[in-house]
């Protein structure tokens, strides 16, 4: 027994950091190829045949959310079955999974085909959960939120980089061939999950008895509870402000500058967030997860108010930036307070449920501001969400009180 168990810790001291590494790689591919189309799916769109503007606008809002859409309702069964058969198995699934459906939207011939091909990439796809559930599982405890943080700033860097490489790329290439390009990446993660990743083969017992209990073997289930409402409710407030950034610009810069100044406020979060999740993860691991979350939430209702009156373009990027600093740490510290809270043989289940939740607040999210600025106000949009996040950082202060 004692030689059994020395030899898994020196199995997971050689491994576990290679495997961040694999997992932060296709993490941050499948991101990119699931948001690259957002500078040109306008263009892809009218290229399928159709012509009248409305529509255009309409069926780009259906394309772009059907990958979250289906993603959200297959990531609790992916975690199960993660729990069930393996992890390194999923990732090879999910990666793919997503190189065959990036090839495809490539050469999709109509709307339902392209609409359909990202349904398909949400249903195949959720590497970067599966990543999420691999990570926080094999990563030792005392390192784990250092080492979410880092695969968290790998997926926050794709949700910055997409955008990016979807600009530059048609022009050069054609939008056709900028799919078939991000498949073949894929296709590269998908090798390096088959040869790389290293997962310790589990006893068919242990597997058996990891499909039955469920929710009733966790034993507090107040916190764990507390980590999906706040995943929802992070996603909610990243996401609300998106319908109305560029609306909002317009009344602080030239009209001539409107675009430029709204990409560097949607990207200023991101990148706060980039630069501070492997940081406030560490440090989370040393003083605690859930202080962590209440302040991450507490800063970021603070700092939501300010951007409700600002007068120039580059306070609204400064402020945005460090609100993105501050929400960098929450997504790793969510995942460490579900894993120290739920048991190993049902991690990848509850952590599933956790990233449906983000799912979505990604879909709510900019359905509540779109609604909030055109009816009140686009103050009232960042008022509210400080609301959101006050809230958030005292119910979770009320459930780490409790316990």
């Amino acid at each position: 027994m004692g030689t059994a168990l020395a030899g898994e810790m020196v199995l997971d001291e050689d491994h576990w950091k290679r495997n961040l590494i694999v997992c932060v790689f296709g993490s941050f591919t499948t991101i990119v190829a699931m948001t690259l189309l957002l500078p040109f799916l306008p263009l892809y769109v009218a290229e399928l045949g159709i012509t009248n503007h409305a529509a255009i606008v309409q069926w780009s809002g259906i394309v772009y959310g059907a990958t979250f859409f289906s993603a959200a309702l297959t990531a609790p069964l992916w975690g199960r079955l993660a729990d069930r058969y393996g992890r390194k198995l999923m990732l090879i699934r999910a990666s793919l999974g997503m190189a065959i459906a990036m090839s495809l939207i490539g050469m999709a011939h109509n709307i339902w085909q392209l609409a359909a091909f990202r349904l398909l990439a949400g249903l195949l796809g959720g590497y970067a959960s599966g990543s999420t559930v691999l990570v926080a599982a094999q990563t030792p405890k005392a390192r784990s939120g250092w080492a979410l943080g880092v695969l968290s700033a790998g997926i926050m860097a794709g949700n910055l980089v997409g955008p990016l490489i979807g600009g530059a790329l048609p022009p050069l290439i054609g939008i056709r061939s900028t799919f078939l390009l991000a498949g073949a990446v894929i296709f590269i993660t998908f090798l390096g999950t088959t040869f790389l990743i290293r997962e310790e083969a589990r006893p068919r017992k242990v597997r058996a008895a990891r499909s039955k209990g469920g929710w009733s073997l966790i034993p507090a289930k107040r916190p764990v509870v507390a980590m999906l409402a706040t995943g929802l409710l992070l996603m909610v407030a990243n996401m609300s402000i998106e319908p109305i950034i560029t609306v909002y610009v317009a009344q602080l810069v030239k009209a001539s500058q409107v675009t430029f100044v709204a990409g560097l406020v949607m990207s200023a979060a991101a990148l706060g967030s980039v630069l501070s999740a492997s940081r406030l993860g560490r440090l989370a691991d040393h003083i605690g997860h859930q202080r962590i979350i209440i302040a991450c939430l507490a800063i970021a209702a603070l700092l939501l108010v300010p951007q409700a009156f600002v007068v120039r373009g580059w306070q609204l990027i400064l402020l945005r930036f460090l609100m993105g600093l501050a929400l960098g740490g929450l997504l790793p510290a969510i995942a460490s307070v579900i894993r120290h809270n739920v048991p190993e043989r049902i991690v990848g289940g509850v952590l599933g449920y956790s990233v449906s939740a983000q799912y979505a607040g990604q879909v709510i999210g900019p359905l509540i501001g779109g609604f909030v600025g055109g009816h009140i106000g686009m103050r009232a949009v960042f008022l509210g969400t400080s609301l959101l996040m006050a809230v958030g950082a005292i119910a979770n202060s009320t459930v780490t009180r409790s316990r």
